[in-house]
């Protein structure tokens, strides 16, 4: 049975998918984001920028350890 996509894995998608655009100019829009969205989403995606730090942080230091052996 195929594995279900969740609502998260497809924003997720989607946002690494046009972050991935080289032709957007990101600093735009996060200027635009600043001037048009409201103080939680604004919130939210600082938090999701923050999640994604940790788990980075968290994948390289086991890539770490499995190198060492």
């Amino acid at each position: 049975m195929p594995k279900r996509t969740t609502d998260e894995e497809k924003v997720a998608s989607g946002i690494a998918k046009v972050v991935s655009d080289l032709r957007l100019d990101l600093d735009m829009i996060g200027r635009y984001l600043a001037w048009n969205i409201p103080n939680v989403s604004a919130n939210r995606l600082v938090m999701i920028v923050e999640a994604m730090e940790y788990e980075k942080e968290i994948k390289n230091e086991r890539e770490r350890r499995n190198s060492l052996y």
